[in-house]
């Protein structure tokens, strides 16, 4: 589960990158966010990608798997724990979601013609992309329930439907979208009614209707925004793998795109605590610095405890992808998909609560950290779902298993006449007890 020796020093070219580029810039993202919106593209970014792609940090999230310049899953979380520190780092180093999840699926499943066309400009970081699923009218955390339609027409799909929470299609360097949909209404089995096909930004019919503010942001940093679907006409030929095969692409881009995410939030709390240990040595109410109260160490304490927690499970779970793959990881990247957004929402409302009135304004990164350790306790699936395929997999687990060899009976055990004598005979019983 140890990094690579190309991993460690790929992690220090990032922490010096970070430190020159990255955080000396922050405020100047967070002003040019607020006085352009969610519908520009931030000159700050656009200026430190080629710098970025200069030093040689540059779609560091490959999979080795495709690419044999890529990284593996245990290689790739800790330099995304770095990025996670920042956020709007990964877009600097064209590792951001959901860009990165786009760009593995067309890699994965795409055929030389969709890669050509889409997956060498984002490569490059010439254009964005946008991810297409969850819809405003149905239970979307049920992916079966998805209304938009795909329905073969001659030699074209035409796509009707309303999309929400569609992230980054606002952006103006947004060229493609990639969207889930019904191709099959009426099929048999619920899994294969589901197809995702490429569908063009400028194509007639797609129309961006609002941006979407997460939690009162808009843009920072994730752009989400409603998206409308109407007569929309695509060749056959922008259909990903197959039609019904949504589900299948769904779960081979989700399991690394979970990973990533908690190990950004993993990196953004330890930056959070490293900020509320200064700040609890800077400030001093009532005569007495915030460090030497115990309410105050108690929460450092049970954050140091939670980030490393959250971090070693994240591991394994990668760990397990590299070695037995997806599926047979499936429990712990659920287990992560949990713990991570959780620990982080309480580890940043601690924080909070730390600073003070100022922890509620986004001078200390904090509100913004919030809404997105917030959002990811629903983006990629809801805690429930997730807690409800552990709780099956676990009773799976125990299900075939001798409980004889582990202790782990549940019913009550039968005791033999022999034992009741011999139990006689160490503590008779008084009279007042007998027949």
């Amino acid at each position: 589960m140890e990094p690579s020796t190309r991993s460690v020093e790929l992690a220090a070219k990032i922490n010096a990158f970070m430190a020159e580029h990255i955080y000396p810039n922050e405020r100047r993202y967070y002003l040019e966010a607020e006085r352009l919106g969610p519908w520009s593209t931030y000159p700050v970014v656009e200026e430190l990608k080629p710098l970025a792609k200069a030093a040689g940090l540059w779609n560091l999230f490959l999979p080795v798997k495709e690419c044999p310049e890529g990284l593996s899953n245990v290689d790739y979380a800790p330099l995304c724990e770095i990025m996670g520190r920042s956020l709007f780092a990964p877009e600097v180093f064209n590792c951001s979601a959901p860009d990165t999840g786009n760009m593995e699926t067309i890699l994965r499943y795409g055929t030389p013609a969709q890669k050509e066309q889409w997956l060498t400009p984002l490569l490059n970081g010439d254009i964005r992309s946008a991810f297409a699923m969850t819809e405003p009218d149905e239970a979307s955390s049920d992916a079966t329930n998805i209304g938009t339609s795909i329905l073969r027409d001659g030699g074209d799909y035409v796509i009707n439907g309303r999309k929400w929470y569609t992230t980054n299609a606002t952006n103006p360097a947004c060229k493609i979208i990639i969207l889930m949909g019904k191709s099959a209404p009426d099929g048999d089995d619920p899994y294969r009614r589901q197809s995702m096909i490429l569908v063009p930004r400028n194509t007639p019919g797609v129309r961006v209707v609002r941006s979407l503010p997460v939690m009162g942001f808009y843009g920072v940093p994730d752009r989400a925004s409603e998206v409308l679907f109407d007569n929309v006409r695509v060749p056959a030929d922008n259909m990903l793998l197959g039609e019904g095969c949504g589900f299948e692409i769904a779960q081979g881009r989700l399991g690394p795109g979970r990973i990533h995410h908690c190990m950004r939030l993993i990196g953004l709390c330890e930056r959070i605590l490293e900020r509320m240990c200064r700040r609890a040595e800077l400030r001093s109410p009532f005569g007495r610095p915030l460090a030497d109260q115990t309410v105050t160490l108690e929460r450092i304490a049970e954050s140091r405890i939670m980030i490393d927690q959250a971090r070693l499970l994240t591991m394994k779970a990668a760990s397990m992808m590299d070695t037995v793959g997806n599926k047979e990881a499936r429990r712990e990247i659920a287990m992560i998909k949990v713990t991570a957004p959780r620990m982080a929402q309480q580890v940043i409302d601690w924080a909070i609560q730390l600073f003070g009135g100022g922890g509620t304004s986004n001078d200390h990164l904090l509100p913004a950290a919030f809404a997105t350790a917030r959002l990811l306790r629903l983006a990629d699936g809801p805690d429930e779902v997730h807690r409800n395929q552990i709780g099956r997999l676990e009773i799976k687990r125990h299900r075939g298993t001798d409980p004889a060899a582990t202790g782990g009976h549940a019913e009550v055990l039968s005791i033999d006449e022999a034992e009741y004598q011999t139990n006689e005979g160490l503590w008779p019983r008084p009279a007042e007890f007998t027949e």
